[in-house]
């Protein structure tokens, strides 16, 4: 069979642009749901948190720089809707449950899902359109999030509830108290997108990433891959445990951070109704 080429792989993805000069493409799901799906320009970026940072860890040493492939990654975190669309859909290696979240609604995030669940819904969608669809690398992850920033946030020094859903009695750096909602927001309510044209990357749910779970970066792929070395005497790593980014709405603003970096087991749903996933198509494209 032939190959695609590029410019073929783009007139069927039916690039759109947004407003800001933004490129993405929409899947259709069925049933009138939709996915959106947001072009993330290749570049070089500086990994991890300088020490200086409020609330650096030092599992987010040391700053290493990785240079990512062009991608294109969902626009919001994956909804419920979108959850029970895909997992309608032929199971391919496990059983998804149709409605596993805690805070009902279509335009929230999913919650309550493990790791293995993300990515079988990936398998799930990518066997639906043909196109490659996976988890982020926590590099794609922290360099779209960070979308050319160097600050804590993608808008700033600091963060306000008025930007995002997390633990507001909490504050960051020179961040006042805010509103402590308790439950997950529908996805893009802030408003607030990234120059990427990515919403909610701070905060709501935490997402999970391909990776395993490594105490640091000492020697970290710098090719934006997903570090998946099993061969790591890191007790965690020698579990299994996947990477979660972003921070939720039941956790301090120092955990939204773009570097900030949580583990859990992949196999367990949390039920703290607060890990989610958002989805990459791994299909590269050219401005």
């Amino acid at each position: 069979m032939a190959q695609t080429s590029k410019e073929e792989q783009q007139s069927k993805l039916n690039i759109k642009r947004h407003r800001r000069q933004i490129q993405y493409f929409t899947e259709d799901l069925g049933n009138g749901i939709t996915l959106d799906m947001v072009a993330i320009p290749g570049g070089t970026f500086l990994m991890g948190s300088p020490e200086t940072e409020e609330g650096h860890s030092n599992s987010e040493s040391p700053q290493h720089q990785v240079t990512v492939k062009s991608f294109f990654m969902g626009k919001y975190q994956v909804t419920q809707a979108q959850w029970q669309a895909v997992a309608a859909l032929a199971q391919v290696n496990t059983e998804l449950k149709p409605n596993p979240s805690y805070f009902k609604g279509d335009d929230r995030p999913v919650e309550r899902v493990s790791w293995d669940d993300a990515v079988e819904f990936c398998e799930r969608l990518s066997q639906h359109t043909k196109r490659p669809y996976r988890l982020p690398s926590e590099a794609e992850w922290e360099y779209s999030c960070r979308a050319r920033t160097t600050t804590p946030f993608h808008f700033g020094e600091t963060i306000t509830t008025d930007l995002a859903n997390y633990h507001g009695k909490y504050t960051y750096g020179s961040g006042p108290k805010g509103k402590y909602v308790q439950e997950t927001t529908p996805v893009g309510s802030f408003g607030v997108g990234n120059d990427f044209g990515l919403y909610d990357m701070h905060g709501n749910v935490w997402e999970w990433c391909a990776d395993h779970w490594h105490s640091n970066y000492e020697d970290a792929p710098t090719d934006g891959s997903a570090w998946q070395d099993e061969s790591n005497n890191d007790n965690y790593n020698d579990n299994n445990w996947r990477l979660l980014r972003g921070g939720c709405w039941d956790y301090n603003p120092v955990l939204c951070r773009s570097g900030s970096r949580l583990n859990y087991n992949p196999a367990l749903r949390h039920y703290g109704n607060n890990m989610g996933f958002r989805v990459v198509c791994a299909q590269e494209w050219t401005p």
